[in-house]
């Protein structure tokens, strides 16, 4: 559904602007790929802090059943 409102914006765009319409299609899959590293940074750092907080609260669950 998300990609479906997305191309539909972009159709809308096409129509009352085509030359940015065309520059966000150059320039969208360029940020995405800048971005890419900060968002399996975010991933990696949430597993990371998943686990931390998994040792930590091992032993009240242990002692708690």
């Amino acid at each position: 559904m998300k990609t479906f409102i997305a191309i539909l914006l972009w159709c809308i765009l096409l129509v009352l602007c085509w030359p940015l319409a065309l520059v966000m299609l150059f320039l969208l899959p360029l940020i995405w790929l800048f971005l890419l590293p900060f968002r399996i940074m975010g991933f990696t750092l949430s597993v990371v802090l998943g686990f931390i907080r998994g040792v930590i609260l091992f032993p009240f669950r242990v002692v708690g059943k």
